[in-house]
This record gives C-alpha cells, sequence and structure tokens, in this order.
C-alpha cells in the first residue's frame, strides 16, 4: 500500500500508530544557539531566538518562460517565541528510519537536471545524481508530501511537536538576524563559504552542460563539491545552521502565493482556502545559480514535485 497516496488526515493518523513511547519531557533551554537532540535518530535541534525582521525584498528574478519572480511586497513579521529548527537539512539516514520503521512508499519518480517531467525509478535512494547515496547527504527526490509524512511519524514518535518549518520561519532563520542582501554581508562572492552552489565545481558534473548560458549562471568562486555536500561542510549562519544558502532546496509547510498576503505576520504559515497549487520551497541547492540563493527569494512548486535538489528541514515547538 502506497501511505503517501492516503488523505492528509488519515495519513496522519496511520503515522500516529507508530508511537511506541512517548518520551519524558526534558528541560530545555531556551537560550539561542543552544542544541538538543531527542532521540538517537532524531535531527539535531537548534533553539532559534524570537524577533521581528524584514521578511521579502523588492527584488524579482527572472525565471523560465521569462516569468518575473516577486519576493514581496517586504512586510513585518514577528516572531513571538522561540522555536527550534534542524541545524541541518534531514539526511538519507534519518529518513531510511523513517521508511524502515512504517514501510511508508515514498515517490517512486523524480526529475533529474534540466528535466521537467518525472523520471520513474530515480527516487530518494537513486536519485540520478551520479553517486550512490550516503547517509550524511541530504535526502532528495522527496516532495511536499513525503516530507510532511517524516514529521508527522517523528512527532507520533517522539510524542513532540514536530513539524515543517513556515516560510517566514525558514527566512528568518536563514537571516539569522542579519539586515544586508546576504546573511555574511553583501558580498555574493563569497558565497561558497557559506553553501554548497553551482560554482566552477558544478561545471564539471556532465549535467551542467545542459543549457547554453551554464558558465554565466554559475558563481565564480569553487565549494569543491559537483553534486550534493554531506551535510555540515561550510559556514553556519549566526544561528548556528547550516546549509540554509544552496545544497537542498527545502520544502516548508506554506501554500505559496506570487505575492505575499497581508496576513499573517506572526512567523505562522499561510493556507490557501481551497486546493493548494503551489508549495513554498526555499535555499537554493548545489545546481541553482547564485541569485535564488538569496534567503529572500523564494522558491514555489507544486506538492507532488520530486527533484533532485529538493529536501527538507525540521521545526520544533518548544512550549
Amino acid at each position: 500500500m502506497n501511505f503517501m497516496r492516503l488523505p492528509a488526515m488519515a495519513l496522519s493518523a496511520f503515522l500516529a500508530t507508530f508511537l511506541v513511547e512517548p518520551l519524558s519531557a526534558q528541560p530545555l533551554s531556551l537560550t539561542p544557539g543552544a542544541s538538543f537532540r531527542d532521540c538517537a535518530d532524531c535531527p539535531e535541534m537548534i533553539v532559534i531566538p524570537s524577533g521581528t525582521f524584514q521578511m521579502g525584498s523588492d527584488r524579482k528574478e527572472q525565471m523560465r518562460d521569462n516569468e518575473l519572480r516577486p519576493e514581496g511586497p517586504i512586510r513585518s513579521v514577528a516572531i513571538a517565541k522561540p522555536f527550534a529548527a534542524g541545524r541541518f537539512e534531514v539526511t538519507n539516514a534519518q529518513y531510511a528510519a523513517f521508511v524502515e520503521a512504517t514501510g511508508y512508499s515514498a515517490t517512486n519518480g523524480c526529475v533529474t537536471s534540466g528535466g521537467r517531467y518525472s523520471v520513474d525509478g530515480v527516487n530518494w535512494r537513486n536519485p540520478g545524481i551520479g553517486t550512490e547515496v550516503a547517509d550524511d547527504e541530504p535526502v532528495v527526490c522527496v516532495d511536499w508530501t513525503d516530507a510532511k509524512a517524516y514529521t508527522l511519524w517523528l512527532a507520533g514518535h517522539t510524542g513532540l511537536p514536530y513539524r515543517m518549518l513556515t516560510e517566514a520561519e525558514w527566512e528568518y532563520a536563514a537571516k539569522a538576524g542579519s539586515t544586508t542582501v546576504w546573511p555574511w554581508g553583501e558580498d555574493e562572492d563569497q558565497i561558497c563559504q557559506y553553501g554548497n552552489v553551482f560554482d566552477q565545481s558544478g561545471l564539471k558534473d556532465p549535467r551542467s552542460k545542459i543549457g547554453t548560458n551554464a558558465a554565466a549562471t554559475a558563481a565564480a568562486c569553487d565549494d569543491g563539491f559537483q553534486t550534493l555536500a554531506p551535510v555540515g561542510q561550510f559556514t553556519p549562519n549566526a544561528f548556528g545552521l547550516y546549509d540554509t544558502i544552496g545544497n537542498v532546496w527545502e520544502w516548508n509547510e506554506d501554500c505559496s502565493v506570487m505575492l505575499y498576503s497581508d496576513e499573517p505576520v506572526d512567523g505562522s504559515a499561510w493556507q490557501a482556502p481551497g486546493v493548494c497549487e503551489k508549495r513554498a520551497v526555499r535555499s537554493g541547492s548545489w545546481r541553482t545559480r547564485v541569485s535564488r540563493h538569496r534567503p529572500t527569494f523564494r522558491g514555489r512548486d507544486p506538492a507532488d514535485l520530486a527533484y533532485f535538489m529538493f529536501g527538507f528541514r525540521l521545526a520544533r515547538d518548544l512550549n
């Protein structure tokens, strides 16, 4: 049975049956930057402080088919309470623990480089990047539903409030208190110090030859990785999070609208009143041009799109 195809409420109920024994609540430090892990297979989490920030920018990015992707309008968002975010993106080893515990059948079709169509048999165990997957690499070729299923399972398995990051929380955590274009300042040439992006190493990957402007979109620096990198290889941001710039795109909870709605401004997720056509996805990847790695850039894709550059990061409520 493919549990991915169950309705959301039925999927949640099914995964809740894998609650073995709720973990006793352990006192947690709410000191920003404090880290914790709730179980052996749980992702390491970092405490993110409360605060207010300016979400979005007045920039627009040229997309496929000449679409101009806006990053605004700019609005003030208040994160009222500390929360926790994954220090790293969810890894293959962590996702495998979920699949082995539940028998979950993740998407068995994934879009690879330069493509617009899913390739049957390409999946999170075999994502088509030319190398075998490693336990410490971020899981990819998962769609939004696959990511959501993992968070529901982990919440049930631990008895703790794990969930997906909202789009506002993601941008707030990625900016880490900065007000510049990049979390480290204004100089984009430093990007290879902070993330795995499409760069001079990426140009050596045969898949980079797709398209005539590959060299023009590559970063001038070299991060040392042609494709995926193990998590945690680069300099973390000021909140202690790794790979919020690059490596893989990260699914968020929100239903994505082209222009930000006036509400909510409390850091919670925006949800469509009816069918959600596209979900928010942030961060950029090892195959993404530099300009789309800005923390304000807004990826938005159908929930059932699995891509060999798409993964996710977790959130957890603290009280």
